[in-house]
């Protein structure tokens, strides 16, 4: 899995984090202030990039996180399988892959589009 380490204090609200084992953009980051006995925490609430499930995160701000290394790729739709079911071609590697369609949208042959990937999971975000 693509993913590196950082300092829960260099986190802010719209990266990734990984929570629960799963990657997680950042909603809400809050931090306490230290009392007399322990340091400063962290509570970070993110949405699952690729589930929808809400998270939260609650930890010391010098604790190290592990972060997701995703990437932005642009694609153009090959062929439409079924409605949720879509063959895309990546316009960099030229790499033919399955993807499924977000609920609402609707593709069409030739038509280009940007989807999120880590790992083998993807996720289309523009249509």
């Amino acid at each position: 899995m693509a993913r590196e380490q950082k300092e829960v204090r260099d986190l802010q609200e719209g990266n990734y984090v990984m929570i629960d084992d799963a990657a997680c953009k950042i909603n809400s980051y809050s931090t306490a202030k230290p009392g007399k006995h322990g340091s400063a925490k962290a509570r970070i609430e993110g949405v699952g990039v690729f589930d929808g499930q809400k998270r939260s995160l609650s930890q010391p701000v010098d604790a190290k996180v592990w972060v997701p290394i995703i990437e932005r790729k642009q694609g153009q739709v090959v062929s439409v399988e079924s409605e949720d079911v879509a063959q895309v071609m990546d316009l960099e590697t030229y790499e033919t892959i399955t993807i499924r369609v977000p609920g609402d949208d609707e593709l069409s042959p030739d038509q280009q589009i940007e989807y999120l990937e880590m790992d083998e999971q993807r996720k289309i975000v523009q249509t």
